[in-house]
């Protein structure tokens, strides 16, 4: 349980700073849960919700592999 919840930790954190770079262009999509900061000037984005998502999928295809 301890290793999932690093794991998402560290995976919304690499997202959060990720983001604004893969963004830029592109139309913002963003979930009901996902958080958005703006803090000292710049803008920090934490997809909480499509974070548990992504984990929920992944986790469904690695049941059924």
């Amino acid at each position: 349980m301890l290793k999932w919840l690093l794991t998402i930790a560290v995976v919304v954190i690499v997202l959060g700073l990720l983001a604004p770079r893969l963004r830029q262009g592109a139309p913002a999509r963003r979930l009901p849960g996902d958080v958005s900061v703006r803090w000292r000037g710049r803008d920090y984005f934490f997809p909480f919700t499509t974070t548990i998502l992504l984990s929920l999928l992944f986790f469904a295809i690695s049941r059924l592999l």
